[in-house]
Order: C-alpha cells, then sequence, then structure tokens
C-alpha cells in the first residue's frame, strides 16, 4: 500500500514538472519527449569530488543557482525555469545520479552534494550566486550556504525540512518503502521516461531509487548548518505541503523571523522573508506562477512594501 501511495505521488510531481511551457518567447527544445524548454547557452560535466555533474546555464544577467527536487532533473521547474531565464542567467545543475549526472560510488548525502556545489559554481567561473533549491535541492542549498556561505548572496529554500521530523509522519513511513523494487512500477511514468531519456546509463535508474531509499531511510537534523546561515534567506512552502506547518515555523524563528512585531516603519523587519503560498502542494509548487512572483522580489534584493508614513508622504 505505502509503495503504491508512493508511486503514485512521483507520477504526479512528474506529470506536473513535465507539462508543457506556455511561455513561447524564447528558443525551445523537447526534453525527454514532452516538456518545452528555454535551449541553453551553455552544457557540460564538471568533476567534483567524484561526481562529474552536469550542467546547463540560461539566459542572461545575474547568477542564480537553480536545484531541482528528487528523482527529477533540471527541466523539473519547466515555466519557472524559463520565466527565471528571462531577466536573470541561470544556472542548471543534474544532482548526483539524477539525470545526466552518473550516480557514482558514493552515498547520496545533502551535505556532501551542498560542498560540492560550492565547488562547482567556482569551478564554472562565478564569485557568488544566488540559490534556489526545491525539496531535496533545497536540502542541498541550505549545505552550500552554510558550508561555503561566500559562495551564496542569497537563498531561497522551497518545501525543504532542515530536519526529517519536518515531513508528517506518513511520508517518513511512505519514502522509507523507495528502493529499487518500485523501478518495474515506474516504466510508464514520466519520471523514469524523462530519466532513461537522458541519462549516461538508464539501467542504473533502481540504483538510485536504492540510493534514494537509503538517504530518506536515514535521520537527520541540520539545525547545526541552520545556525551557520548568514546570507538573506526566504523560505517558501505551499499551505498543502508535505511539511508540517509547527516545522515551517520553528524553521522561520531559528533564523531569526516571527519573533516580534516588525515595526510601523518596518524598523523590526527581518532581513529573512517567509512565504506560505495559498492552493499549492508540494507537487505543484514549483511549477506554479505563484513562486516566481513571490520569490524574484526577493532575489533582486527589493521590497514592494512601504511603512504607513511613506504612503502618506507620497500623496
Amino acid at each position: 500500500m505505502l509503495k503504491t501511495t508512493l508511486l503514485t505521488i512521483f507520477a504526479t510531481v512528474l506529470s506536473l514538472a513535465y507539462a508543457p511551457a506556455t511561455n513561447g518567447a524564447e528558443p525551445v527544445q523537447k526534453v525527454a519527449g514532452q516538456q518545452s524548454m528555454p535551449t541553453p547557452k551553455k552544457t557540460g560535466h564538471l568533476a567534483v569530488n567524484g561526481i562529474n555533474y552536469y550542467y546547463q546555464v540560461y539566459g542572461e544577467g545575474e547568477p542564480v543557482l537553480l536545484l531541482h527536487g528528487g528523482l527529477g532533473i533540471i527541466e523539473m521547474l519547466g515555466p519557472n525555469l524559463a520565466r527565471l531565464a528571462e531577466g536573470r542567467q541561470v544556472i542548471g545543475v543534474d544532482l548526483q545520479g539524477h539525470g545526466r549526472t552518473p550516480l557514482g560510488n558514493r552515498p547520496i548525502d545533502l551535505a556532501a552534494i551542498g560542498a560540492d556545489m560550492g565547488v562547482l559554481v567556482r569551478q564554472l567561473g562565478y564569485r557568488q550566486v544566488d540559490v534556489l533549491g526545491y525539496s531535496m535541492g533545497g536540502g542541498v542549498g541550505l549545505h552550500m550556504a552554510a558550508q561555503a556561505p561566500e559562495t551564496v548572496r542569497r537563498l531561497v529554500i522551497v518545501s525543504a525540512p532542515f530536519a526529517k521530523d519536518g515531513f508528517y509522519p506518513d511520508m517518513i513511513a511512505a519514502q522509507a518503502q523507495v528502493g529499487a523494487g518500485m523501478a518495474a512500477m515506474m516504466k510508464d511514468t514520466p519520471m523514469y521516461k524523462s530519466y532513461v531519456a537522458v541519462a549516461p546509463d538508464a539501467s542504473e535508474f533502481p540504483k538510485l531509487l536504492d540510493a534514494m531509499g537509503d538517504l530518506m531511510r536515514r535521520d537527520y537534523d541540520a539545525s547545526a548548518a541552520v545556525a551557520k546561515l548568514t546570507m538573506p534567506i526566504m523560505l517558501v512552502y505551499g499551505d498543502g505541503d508535505m511539511i508540517r506547518l509547527e516545522h515551517i515555523v520553528d524553521f522561520y524563528h531559528r533564523l531569526g523571523g516571527g519573533l516580534k512585531d516588525a515595526g510601523w516603519m518596518r524598523e523590526h523587519m527581518s532581513k529573512n522573508r517567509l512565504a506560505i503560498l495559498p492552493d499549492l502542494t508540494h507537487y505543484d509548487i514549483f511549477v506554479s506562477p505563484k513562486l516566481i512572483e513571490t520569490v524574484l522580489p526577493f532575489l533582486n534584493g527589493e521590497s514592494g512594501s512601504k511603512s504607513w508614513a511613506e504612503e502618506v508622504d507620497a500623496k
């Protein structure tokens, strides 16, 4: 029953992830036979700590590193990737074992991959980037920012907890069932089809499921990493997310937000932000236009809000 439930979840995620993009303003390419995407300006592989990471670079402007969710690929964010690339240079990376990046010989570990990302952006010639990570990518971004803070200007974490108990208990039980035994059931899913369309060795899919299952079964608590974060951070979740609301509030509190009234002149406003987007779940937030509408002002260092005094003086 748990395996069936999880398969349904994953199929829903990838069906949404690879739905056709509606923005036709830029040249497009087909990804996994389904997703229309902007054409990358640069692609390649970089070897970092034994993992041969595949990357793509889109657009022009201030750089933002885009980190996909578990069992996804760079193109997972679909229209939101295209929207970001309209005004930003987007660096997409297939994470360890995902898409065009081989699994390698080490376990999948968020802290290790986070360390790899700090090295990778420097190897690509960037001194500092903004980071937007969804789900697994959010955890990777957290660890990247904690370990190599000089490389991260602003960090957006979407639908990711800082500790395993941030998930609802039934989700923890479902995640524990992930493994190679599910591979045959996934053959007709967009997830599997997108993987085999780009992976260097499609036979590694069961190994990827085992590696991800091992990751999900491990207990973890990144409180120490959260305490090291110094750059502006935005947390974004759906109101129907798989992350408990109590955990979201705890996360924001640990970043210094939501601890006191901001003041009528916004004098006590936290540099960090929290957004809980209505009518969204873990399985659709990453392709919702609400996501980019919400995070772009933060990534650009902007605020659309004025104090009451500023509003009165402007009249």
